[in-house]
């Protein structure tokens, strides 16, 4: 079988899965910086690549992997209590830990240090993630109207109000907290945990966000620099 190369490391605000949002684009203030691989840091390879506004992402699951794998898997928009099929869910638990992300492409540089640098937002990748592939995303081939979206469909989204107290936001730079809010609308918890006395951690842009959820809504309660 050949050789899956890497060929760029994506640099996001996650240092670990929790809080990272379940599927791409779903918070469009996220940054990330692709970085190339120094065989991979040539200009030419990414010519035109500007004229795109979305980029897919193939990418490897490299905190997932496992040695076995199970032919069903508990999706946590259901709850983490009923199983699907493995090919029907985007679950990270697979065969083969490859993983796919629509971004939008925001802009290119060109570093001295480390040469082409794609900046991205909407990623849906923890820090240090693996690229293995970037293609243009085609709006007319990949963009389908009709589709159906299987057990999503039956399952709404969960968007939380968000308790954010000014001094605990204060700490956070401007330009990240916004996107930082909107993380934590998503619930980031599992679906199957509703405890309103626990208090959640999560890395985020090199902070310790601390929380807990009541009443339908995520409150903040502390915010520490790591």
């Amino acid at each position: 079988m050949p050789e899956m190369k890497i060929i760029a490391h994506i640099h996001t605000d996650f240092e670990s899965k929790f809080g990272v949002p379940r599927q791409s684009g779903l918070v469009e203030e996220l940054r990330g910086e692709i970085i190339f691989e120094k065989e991979y840091r040539n200009i030419d390879a990414l010519r035109g690549i500007e004229e795109f506004s979305h980029l897919w992402l193939i990418w490897h699951f490299s905190e997932s992997e496992r040695l076995s794998w199970s032919p069903t898997v508990r999706p946590p928009r259901l709850g983490g209590e009923k199983r699907i099929g493995v090919f029907a869910t985007r679950s990270p638990f697979r065969p083969n830990a490859i993983g796919l992300s629509s971004v939008r492409l925001i802009s290119v540089e060109v570093r001295k240090d480390v040469g082409p640098v794609l900046i991205v937002g909407g990623a849906d990748l923890m820090d240090g993630t693996p690229i293995f592939d970037i293609k243009p995303y085609l709006a007319y081939a990949d963009s389908h109207s009709d589709a159906r979206c299987g057990f999503t469909d039956t399952v709404g989204a969960r968007h939380l109000d968000v308790r954010f107290p000014e001094e605990l936001g204060s700490r956070i730079p401007e330009e990240k907290l916004q996107a930082l809010v909107k993380v934590l609308a998503e619930d980031p918890r599992p679906r199957y945990q509703d405890d309103t006395d626990r208090v959640y951690g999560m890395g985020f842009a090199g902070f310790n966000i601390r929380f807990r959820a009541e009443d339908g809504c995520i409150i903040v309660v502390d915010v520490e620099k790591e």
